[in-house]
């Protein structure tokens, strides 16, 4: 596209803004190069993109690998679903939520000691941490009904240091720990920890522990068991990075105090708007369009990545949101009919202004390989976070008739200028304020512009094959684990090649090497190693 002056650019943004005041929001696609006539060659694949998501909604099977339907839009209409045994679930799982913590709050349940819950533990991993996450960074506020902390990884020093800052508050902690199978290894091992801490203090587990998971799952025979608070379901046709506004999501946010109902609203409302087969005034297709431009469709002849740059401090953790739902469901070697596809759009960012003193700098003048999608958000201060009433309004002035949000408003049409100054394209998504219904907003609108998106480069967005292959061979690591330990306690010792080989598994030293090694750092097995040369130690068990 040739460079456009200010007046052609001015015109090109009030042809292409996409409104949407019912959700307060608007997209501005203008400073991605597209020709005029992109939207109208667009048209008939889009056509079939939003009939295929008619369908989706409709309860037609959209994981074929799995024979299951994909019905995360239900959850915030359940007019919408395929039958009524599925509405009943939902309802009921919203009421039960809202239920379970007002009890909380009010006390009605208390902890093992008899006091108020003040504390909660999220233990999960994935969707099942990065969506509560997200919301929870957005939200929260120093009037929030309980503090949040995660455990969102299987690394015990993570896990030590979320303890920590429990220290002589873990009775009055509740854990929610979310798993849809109960077999997660991540996931469970959290909870053993969780288990461990709780016990050392002479708490029992389950007298503060909720689960959310599968039916007849791991995590549910547990929970029963050991006679849990509570358990809330976790459906097969919702998956984890799409389950949000269920209640992996808003279990969480009804603990903290969050207005649930705001964020279905706001994500229902969205939906409506999304559904609307005119493409330029449906800001999730607009969204497809772009990505499918920028990337897979190759117009320019290059694949380009996308770096999401917030310009609010509570919407931070986006970036890594959009990471799982986008990459994970984007990410795919092959498509519908088997064929070779190696579709995927990179996710990177942070926020603004930080970037500008970071990697602007390279996205001005380095690689053009990315396209960027700025976050700006109209409100300075969102309802969640009001000002101290006493402060005046000369107060918050850091210069004459200026603010430090005017700054940041400066520094947002600043970096968008010098990036489009130099050939660079970007989105603006704009909203009107962070608050629960925009969350809601900001989850369905993507959720949508991704199955979107997959229609038009057909693919299944609804697995993850690579996910599935990782944890296979991470099973294959701890079981080889298992036979060098083993091997070790009877007496014998040797480099890795040499213990690779007593195993008969030849093919795999560099994985016992590196198996060996970890081993000989940590304790807890008791292997040692001699020699000074990493390949060449020689290893045996104390």
């Amino acid at each position: 596209m040739a460079e456009v002056s200010t007046a052609q650019q001015w015109d090109r943004y009030k042809k292409y803004l996409c409104e949407c005041p019912s959700i307060g929001l608007s997209l501005d696609v203008s400073r991605m190069h597209f020709a005029d006539g992109f939207f109208a060659a667009m048209t008939p694949a889009m056509t079939a993109a939003f009939a295929a998501m008619d369908k989706l909604e409709g309860g037609a099977i959209a994981n074929a690998d799995e024979k299951r339907m994909v019905g995360h839009y239900w959850l915030r209409d359940v007019t919408r679903a395929p039958t009524p045994e599925i509405r009943k679930e939902i309802t009921d799982t919203v009421a039960a939520i809202k239920k379970f913590a007002s009890d909380i709050h009010s006390g009605r349940i208390k902890t093992q000691g008899g006091h108020v819950f003040s504390e909660v533990l999220v233990i999960g991993i994935g969707g099942s941490a990065l969506g509560p996450q997200f919301v929870a960074d957005a939200l929260t506020t120093i009037h929030d009904k309980m503090n949040v902390h995660f455990f969102d990884n299987t690394d015990p020093d993570g896990m030590d240091r979320v303890l920590a800052r429990l220290e002589g508050e873990l009775g009055g902690t509740l854990a929610i720990v979310i798993s849809k199978s109960g077999g997660t290894k991540e996931t469970r091992n959290g909870m053993l920890a969780a288990q461990a801490a709780y016990a050392a203090e002479g708490l029992d587990f389950g007298r503060h522990a909720v689960a959310v998971t599968g039916d007849g799952s791991e995590l549910d025979a547990v929970a029963k068991k050991g006679a849990w608070l509570a358990r809330f379901p976790m459906w097969d046709w919702v998956g984890g990075r799409t389950s949000e506004v269920s209640a992996v999501g808003l279990l969480p946010a009804a603990i903290q105090g969050f207005d649930i109902d705001a964020i279905l609203k706001g994500a229902a409302d969205t939906d409506h708007i999304t559904r609307m087969y005119a493409q330029e005034k449906n800001p999730a297709a607009l969204l497809a369009l772009m990505w499918y431009y920028a990337s897979s469709g190759k117009v320019d002849g290059h694949v380009k990545d996308m770096v999401v740059l917030p310009y609010k401090d509570r919407l931070l953790l986006f970036s890594k949101y959009l990471q799982q739902l986008i990459m994970e469901s984007l990410g795919k070697e092959l498509d519908r009919a088997g064929g070779k596809a190696f579709q995927g759009i990179n996710v990177f960012g942070n926020k603004g202004s930080t970037d500008q003193h970071a990697y602007v700098q390279q996205l001005r003048e380095g690689i053009n390989n990315f396209f960027v999608t700025f976050v700006e958000v109209l409100k300075d201060r969102s309802n969640v976070s009001p000002a101290p009433a006493e402060t005046s309004v000369a107060a918050m002035m850091v210069e004459p008739d200026t603010t430090s949000g005017d700054y940041l408003h400066g520094f947002f049409q600043g970096t968008r200028t010098a990036l489009a100054g130099n050939g660079r394209e970007s989105i603006t998504l704009t909203v009107d304020e962070v608050s629960p219904r925009t969350i809601g907003v900001l989850i369905a609108l993507y959720e949508r512009a991704v199955g979107l998106y997959a229609e038009l480069v057909n693919i299944n967005a609804y697995h993850q094959p690579g996910v599935e292959a990782g944890k296979k061979a991470a099973t294959a690591v701890i079981s080889l684990q298992k036979k060098i330990l083993t091997h070790l306690r009877t007496g014998a010792k040797g480099t890795a090649e040499q213990i690779a080989a007593a195993l008969n598994v030849p093919d795999q030293v560099e994985t016992v090497h590196l198996t060996l090694r970890h081993m000989a750092a940590n304790p807890e097995h008791a292997v040692t190693a001699t020699g000074d040369e990493v390949v060449a130690k020689a290893y045996s068990a104390s």
